[in-house]
């Protein structure tokens, strides 16, 4: 009788240290998305010094500023920040970067070299940022995967998390660390 109490026990404090283990890695994960959100807004926050020291400059298509205007403003108004939509901006904001770099006139501008360089550190953080919240992703999908984790978890509903990737990469069916 005292045997199968200790195995009981054993069970129970398994079962509490597994989940455990999984809050854990969770919280981890909205730590690192969090760090994402928070270098992604003081990005965008440069976005419309970017844009309009660009549009001073460089005759493009108001599409291109109106919507990274629009993505921006999507992506600020959303409660629960989507880093696809977050991806989707930073595609446009390279691209407008590149506008920036293919008129000569715009590089020799001291304002628009700053703005760059500040975009470009900007984008090194997120860089690293994203490669924390991928390591935590993937350490998190690894343990509700693998035996016995993956009982614990299907018993009290942990899901796999996504990894960060950007569209552009997805589309060309490129595996890069991020």
């Amino acid at each position: 009788m005292i045997f199968v109490g200790i195995i009981v026990l054993l069970i129970v404090l398994f079962v509490i240290i597994e989940f455990n283990k999984f809050v854990i890695l969770k919280n981890k994960i909205k730590q690192s998305k969090s760090s994402i959100e928070v270098y992604l807004n003081q990005r965008f926050d440069l976005i419309p010094n970017l844009v309009e020291c660009v549009k001073g400059y460089a005759k493009y298509e108001e599409s291109v500023y109106s919507n990274i205007a629009k993505l921006r403003a999507e992506y600020s108004n959303q409660k629960n920040k989507n880093l696809k939509k977050a991806s989707e901006l930073n595609t446009q904001v390279n691209n407008l970067l590149a506008i920036g770099e293919n008129n000569p006139n715009l590089k020799a501008s001291e304002q628009f070299s700053a703005l760059q360089k500040s975009i470009e550190k900007m984008e090194s953080r997120l860089q690293a940022a994203r490669r924390v919240y991928n390591g935590d992703v993937t350490l998190y999908n690894i343990a509700i995967s693998t035996l016995p984790g993956n009982l614990i978890a299907m018993c009290f509903g942990f899901k796999e998390e996504e990894l960060f990737e950007i569209e552009e990469y997805k589309k060309k069916n490129v595996n890069i660390d991020l």
